[in-house]
């Protein structure tokens, strides 16, 4: 007996599950969160004001000229007109600690680190190095008024 086999309503396709139709829709909605995250973060990044990048600019433009006074150094260009714009400009941010961090301005800790690492940028511009291990110590010393700070306030 031949039992023909009852033709379905589709022919021979099975019908297609619904999965793929989900996974799109997720897709979309993780990239409209995305989007809508981004979107939120950076209309609260622009609400802020220079008194809040204030503090973290300072202490950047510090590691940037730190780091470029330690980069002369691995270069072996340890002149004074190498060495001195670096020196400078570290002096002048250093008079901004203090408004950089008015909460901390009071604190006779944070005004006495403030004020040796000034003491140390003064010294070795009123006598800038002539070699390289002279601006090995220099640049050890404000290191460590850094590192002296960052340990107590970081």
């Amino acid at each position: 007996m031949n039992n023909p086999q009852p033709e379905t309503p589709y022919g021979d396709h099975k019908p297609h599950g619904n999965g793929a139709k989900y996974i799109i829709l997720i897709l979309v909605g993780l990239a409209i969160g995305v989007l809508a995250t981004v979107m939120l973060l950076r209309a609260l990044e622009g609400r802020k004001t220079w008194q809040d990048h204030f503090p973290g600019a300072a202490m950047h433009m510090m590691a940037a000229h730190a780091a470029q006074l330690g980069g002369n150094i691995k270069a072996n260009r340890c002149s004074p007109s190498d060495s001195v714009p670096h020196l400078q400009t570290l002096r002048v941010v250093s008079n901004d600690l203090e408004p950089a961090f008015p909460g901390l301005a009071d604190d006779a800790r944070f005004a006495g680190h403030a004020g040796d690492l000034r003491a140390t940028l003064d010294a070795a511009l009123a006598s800038p190095a002539e070699n390289c291990e002279t601006l090995v110590a220099t640049a050890g010393k404000i290191g460590e008024n850094c590192d002296a700070c960052h340990q107590d306030f970081r």
